[in-house]
């Protein structure tokens, strides 16, 4: 089912949380609402399942007009952040909740509700626990059961708020995964909400990038991050070095360091303008070299596995503060250990892909 929010607005008392959203999510996507906290992201999840009532739009569900109707009405299955698990029951009747609680017309049997709470529990792995309480669980448990309750009333929508935040890493990894094989299965249209860029990236099949009540960026994982269209959207998207300049000529300049930039359709002269590159993206060179670069000092070499995360301090004021700015590179180890880099060592910094916005 294809979900539609059109000109909604949120306040709470003088703040404006959503600011005009308009937003078209289609039948089967699976969709991360990404940003900071307080960017209004939980504000919209909550405005779509009928929880939260907005103060101007309308929500559309399958092109059908559901901005007056609540949340039961639009069949929608919520997970929490922190499970809601009702403690005094079971495994199995917390699953079974959502089927019991139907009006008597649209129950089902007994044996119809046993036979689909089996079935959900099979699918999240967890049918040998049907007869334990949430306090005997652990938390990627409780999660899955969760979730299997929001499925268990066969919702035509799926909205997840911080559905892994309250998870430990390793296990909001394997949650992650999990996740994504079961809307594989399932394709019911799906919304979660998150401020983890990598978990975003990971599992949606698209990305809602949200600043301070409205959309920064929409896009595929790959289109927001390798084509970020906004200052915000580059600076929240994976690590990145961020140069403040002008354009000069059609270069950017730094301190009084000319350097070539990839964004061609910027006007060539430019007083203030800001730039960005990946870590991935600077190469390091001798302070010797001959090469145009930003001269800098090597502070720390930290090395995990095959890649190495090199940190550094511009030796020469580049900002109109004259504070030294901070970078990072990331290299292979190998290429590091060719390189003959050490920490304390005088360098410059050269970008193979710089980033210009208008600042």
């Amino acid at each position: 089912m294809s979900i539609e929010v059109k000109n909604i607005t949120k306040n709470f008392g003088q703040i404006r949380v959503l600011d005009d959203i308009n937003l078209r999510i289609d039948s089967g996507e699976l969709v991360a609402l990404l940003g900071p906290s307080g960017c209004g992201k939980t504000t919209l999840l909550r405005i779509i399942a009928g929880l939260e009532t907005a103060d101007h739009g309308s929500v559309y569900l399958e092109d059908d007009d559901a901005t007056l109707a609540g949340a039961r009405e639009r069949q929608v299955g919520f997970v929490f952040q922190h499970y809601a698990l009702f403690r005094h029951m079971s495994v199995f009747e917390n699953v079974a909740f959502g089927l019991r609680v139907k009006p008597r017309n649209e129950r089902p049997s007994e044996a119809k509700i046993r036979d689909k709470v089996h079935e959900l529990l099979d699918m999240v792995q967890l049918k040998f626990l049907q007869d334990r309480f949430p306090s005997q669980l652990s938390g990627g448990q409780r999660q899955r059961i969760a979730l299997a309750r929001a499925l268990a009333i066969e919702p035509r929508v799926l909205l997840l708020d911080e559905p892994f935040g309250a998870l430990d890493a390793k296990v909001r990894k394997e949650l992650r995964k999990w996740l994504r094989k079961l809307h594989d299965e399932l394709h019911v249209t799906s919304v979660f909400v998150t401020h983890d860029q990598e978990e975003a990236l990971e599992v949606s099949d698209t990305v809602v990038l949200m600043n301070r009540g409205k959309l920064e960026q929409v896009g595929s994982p790959e289109q927001v991050y390798d084509y970020p269209e906004t200052p915000f959207a580059y600076g929240f998207l994976g690590n990145v070095n961020r140069f403040e300049g002008a354009l000069t000529a059609g270069k950017f300049k730094i301190g009084d360091i000319l350097l070539d930039h990839s964004t061609p359709s910027l006007s060539p002269d430019q007083a203030s303008v800001v730039a960005f590159a990946r870590p991935a993206d600077l190469d390091i060179v001798t302070a010797q070299s001959t090469q145009t670069g930003i001269p800098a000092t090597i502070d720390r070499i930290l090395s995990f596995g095959q890649t190495s995360k090199i940190e550094l301090t511009s030796s020469v004021a580049l900002t109109d503060s004259g504070k030294a700015m901070e970078y990072e590179v990331q290299w292979p180890r190998n290429r590091v250990q060719d390189a003959a880099l050490k920490e304390g060592m005088a360098v410059k910094l050269i970008p193979t892909a710089l980033r210009v916005f208008s600042r």
